[in-house]
């Protein structure tokens, strides 16, 4: 079975607590022409900056599918070597302002938010995304599946560099368990 993200709720507690919390970082923009049914079904987590709340998870994946209310279902699941468990959090999210931007805000914690920026998107086929919170401490390298081609990363990297964010901090998530 799986367990939730202890860790997400205290560190969203006092996260969101700050002012902030949905915003976008200074110099950068989020996609536009973005179209959420298109974004919607599994993501694998590929790179990341290290936060607490994910700390040491491999087969790192997110999920999201409609709500009724119109919002995201948000379903983080996370393998734990160390403790040999899977880890699970689910949240929601929502737009901030207009739905073609790729600005969302998601909670995991009643009414705290954190942003969700989508900075980076194939629009062609949404295969991969780089994803940011309301700051540069904040990274994320998404795609389809496990596996994403070097010269994407590369490209993704590069950008994401360019705009101030610590890439060679940016920790490389395996995927070598069948969930």
């Amino acid at each position: 079975m799986y367990k939730h993200y202890s860790k997400i709720i205290l560190l969203l507690i006092a996260f969101c607590s700050l002012s902030g919390c949905v915003g976008v970082p200074k110099g950068v923009t989020t996609v536009n022409g973005f179209e959420i049914d298109r974004y919607l079904g599994e993501w694998y987590e590929i790179a990341r900056l290290d936060h607490s709340f994910e700390r040491g998870l491999t087969n790192v994946s997110a999920n999201y599918s409609l709500r009724e209310d119109g919002g995201v279902k948000v379903i983080n699941k996370g393998y734990d070597p160390v403790k040999n468990e899977w880890n699970e959090a689910e949240g929601k999210a929502y737009f901030v302002g207009d739905k073609s931007l790729g600005q969302l805000k998601v909670s995991f914690f009643g009414p705290f938010y954190g942003a969700y920026n989508i900075l980076k998107l194939d629009k062609k086929d949404y295969q991969y995304s780089l994803v940011s919170g309301p700051d540069f401490s904040y990274l994320w390298i998404l795609a389809r599946s496990p596996d994403l081609d070097q010269s994407v990363k590369n490209s993704l990297i590069s950008y994401a560099k360019e705009k101030g964010f610590a890439t060679d901090q940016l920790i490389f998530v395996s995927h070598d368990k069948v969930k």
